[in-house]
């Protein structure tokens, strides 16, 4: 695998070494910056363009979700990932509005880290089951939509595994269908609801109320 080139963006010293020794456990993973700020992340991802961006949320002069929703304004292609010590729901999707590919909380097994930032680059992350449960449960009172270009009765069975933060093979197992079919029904709902990857899907369908606990629990 070709070097991943990172961007470390924290203003606390003992939470950038923390990350920057998980990231040595892997010699695909090359950091190439440490910055303190949003603002100082902006300045360097213009300068060097990393392709991945390790943000934390909350910091001085500039937050990490502003930072992140204007780095990919200029950026779309720049894949980026918040880390936070906390795992509240709110701050996970402000996360996705802005923008980011992922979320990791600090306290995660390193193993946890670089085998979910592999995933974000090759674009098949999911999120936590817990964290997926607990967005679940916070928009299961929306008001359900149904999307504009109307999905089959399997693509939205693919779709609740998926926001649920099942991988193909478990979405697979569940319907007892091939990994191989799983991967091309992504590609249709993808191309339906125009939309890039796993995460914005998920963000989609979190969004339009199209998913409830009750899926996410059978």
């Amino acid at each position: 695998m070709s070097h991943i080139r990172v961007l470390v963006v924290d203003d606390h010293v003992h939470a950038r070494e923390a990350i920057c020794d998980i990231l040595s456990m892997d010699s695909s993973l090359e950091v190439i910056g440490v910055v303190t700020d949003g603002q100082q992340a902006i300045d360097f991802t213009e300068q060097w363009l990393p392709d991945l961006i390790l943000m934390d949320i909350q910091m001085p002069i500039m937050y990490g979700l502003e930072a992140t929703k204007r780095i990919k304004l200029m950026f779309p292609y720049v894949k980026i990932v918040m880390i936070t010590v906390s795992d509240d729901v709110f701050h996970l999707l402000e996360a996705l509005k802005c923008g980011a590919q992922g979320y990791l909380l600090k306290n995660l097994e390193p193993s946890m880290w670089l085998e979910y930032l592999h995933s974000i680059v090759t674009e098949e992350a999911t999120l936590s089951r817990e964290v997926a449960y607990q967005i679940l449960k916070d928009v299961s009172l929306t008001e359900k939509k149904e999307p504009d270009v109307p999905l089959t009765i399997r693509e939205k069975d693919i779709l609740y595994g998926v926001a649920a933060g099942w991988t193909n093979k478990e979405i697979a197992q569940k319907y007892n269908i091939s990994e191989y079919t799983v991967k091309n029904h992504l590609k249709n709902i993808l191309q339906k609801l125009q939309v890039q990857n796993r995460v914005q899907l998920t963000r989609y369908a979190l969004e339009q109320g199209l998913i409830t606990d009750t899926h996410y629990s059978e």
